[in-house]
């Protein structure tokens, strides 16, 4: 009997065949791909190489717009803006890559940053080094991703219920606590980290791509990041072969409000006052540049490239907009519209790989 390995070296039994450890008893061991075999991603390809395809030629068609109409958008004190202010969503879509890999959802990802940037501004204006503010930051966003790791992995609530409970408590706890007041005048030795703009600018795009760059060889290289995936396309089979959906889905609701607080401070040590609701919108722009990179919302495909590639796009729409001298509230619009496009090219896709399925069986 042949079998293939999973990379890492686990053993995996074709689907529907025994392994040397069930044959005795008679019982098929159910296949677990962590990631998808090339004839099992087969059907999916042409749908993914679409979505690939569609993403960087809306890329290349907002740009090439905006070069004929406002090729002064392309100054390099703007470029220079832009990549800063999209920094810190490419750490925030890391998280969510998870969360959504793992088929869940979090919705309280703006109400965390809220808090976390807010708390670590508030820290470093009463004298503590930014660094440690960062630290303080990314300590209270993980607490706070706990919670919903408890409710949804412990408890085994809907995690776009328990989420939604979770923004609520927060956004109203906020603002109960501060009523809309900001932390203002920081320290000089507090804002861009105490580097200075320039030198702050770059360490804040630096960590953003070591982020990046983390996050790829977690979910593409390590046993860790192979297993998210296996929980996503099928939690029941991932237990079947030994991993821990529960543990998992912990963790990655864990690393998301870890890396909402590391986002959080790295938007509010740009500035001398930070708001109390700066992470107002942030779920659904979070959410959108995931699945507009191709990150199913189904759960178990998808890749962290692609969403941040995603959040290029989009973080780019609202400027371009402005731009353009368009009304900038379509921003949102436009956001809720990609969601919808992407959730409707899943179920296409899933459709599709039913029926091929289907046809072979038949």
């Amino acid at each position: 009997m042949s079998s293939r390995r999973l990379r890492g070296g686990a053993p995996e039994a074709r689907s529907g065949g025994l392994t040397p450890d069930n044959q005795e008893r008679g019982t098929a061991q159910p296949s677990l791909a962590a990631r998808p075999e090339p004839r099992e991603a087969g059907k999916f390809i042409g749908l993914l190489d679409l979505r690939s395809a569609t993403l960087v030629g809306a890329i290349v068609l907002l740009f090439a717009v905006l070069a004929v109409l406002r090729p002064d958008f392309f100054a390099a004190a703007n470029l220079v803006n832009l990549v800063v202010k999209i920094a810190p969503l490419v750490v925030a879509v890391v998280g969510m890559t998870g969360v959504i890999l793992c088929r869940h959802i979090d919705i309280s990802i703006g109400a965390i940053f809220s808090w976390c940037g807010l708390v670590g501004a508030l820290l470093a204006a009463q004298g503590l080094p930014a660094p440690l503010a960062v630290v303080a930051a990314v300590t209270l966003g993980a607490a706070l991703g706990g919670i919903n790791a408890l409710l949804v992995a412990g408890l085994r609530l809907p995690s776009i219920v328990a989420t939604l409970a979770t923004m609520v408590v927060l956004d109203e706890s906020l603002r109960w606590w501060r009523a809309g007041a900001a932390v203002r005048n920081l320290p000089e030795q507090v804002q861009w980290l105490g580097l200075g703009q320039d030198a702050g600018r770059l360490a804040i795009v630096l960590v953003a791509a070591a982020v990046l760059t983390v996050g790829w060889i977690v979910y593409h290289r390590l046993a860790v990041g192979r297993a998210v995936y296996a929980v996503g396309c099928d939690a029941e089979a991932a237990r079947l072969v030994g991993l821990s959906p529960r543990r998992i889905e912990a963790g990655v609701f864990i690393a998301m409000g870890a890396l909402a607080g590391l986002a959080a401070m790295l938007t509010a040590l740009q500035f001398r006052t930070v708001q109390a609701n700066e992470g107002r919108g942030l779920e659904l722009a979070v959410i959108a540049a995931a699945v507009v990179g191709g990150v199913s919302i189904n759960g178990g495909r998808g890749a962290v490239l692609g969403a941040a590639a995603g959040t290029i796009l989009l973080a780019t729409l609202g400027p371009a907009l402005v731009w353009l001298r368009l009304d900038a509230y379509w921003e949102r619009a436009l956001q809720g519209l990609v969601i919808l496009v992407a959730v409707a090219g899943d179920r296409a896709g899933d459709s599709l790989g039913a029926k091929n399925r289907g046809g072979r069986s038949g």
